[in-house]
């Protein structure tokens, strides 16, 4: 386990195989995927091999990590930065399981997660994206600094884009 990041509240780690248990749940939520685009696993061994061949970490530096409460010690859900090499550019991304919605989880660590782009990987914009319906995530990304960039079209629905540039950001 590589320990990436602490907040207060949080303790932000890599992925690894041993996740995919809490992998498999996190996404077996319709709640949970419904602004995502993406599927559930269609088993824990789906989301082992997710994980195995998760590779962002050797290849950009960085990606998704575990977001784990560190006085229980549980696997509260991921948040990180995402490197998308066709469009040169990086994205702040979190899912949480819905027990731990509206506990300000997302905001804080997605915080970390852009003072760490700018501060320690030297990035100079970061985007967020989210399905126009997402109140709650574009919230999040608001509070957070970003700012709306434009509309996209995200897997068939009205998407936004959120950027903020390291220009943007008050560090401290």
């Amino acid at each position: 386990m590589k320990k990436v990041l602490e907040t207060d509240r949080l303790l932000l780690r890599e992925l690894t195989v041993e996740d995919a248990v809490n992998f498999y749940k996190l996404n077996e939520n319709p709640n949970v995927i419904r602004y995502t685009g993406d599927s559930p696993f269609e088993d824990i061994e789906e989301a082992y091999a997710f994980l195995q061949n998760y590779k962002d970490y050797e290849v950009n530096g960085y990606g998704r990590w575990a977001v784990i409460d560190q006085s229980s010690h549980e696997f509260l859900g991921w948040c990180g930065l995402k490197y998308d090499r066709s469009k040169d550019e990086t994205d702040i991304g979190f899912r949480f399981f819905e027990e731990h919605w509206n506990k300000g989880l997302a905001t804080e660590s997605a915080a970390a997660c852009l003072k760490y782009g700018f501060e320690q990987l030297n990035l100079k914009k970061i985007v967020g994206r989210a399905m126009s319906d997402n109140i709650a995530s574009i919230m999040v990304l608001q509070k957070l600094g970003l700012t709306f960039d434009k509309e996209f079209d995200f897997d068939g629905h009205k998407g936004f884009i959120f950027t903020i540039q390291k220009t943007d950001r008050k560090l401290g």
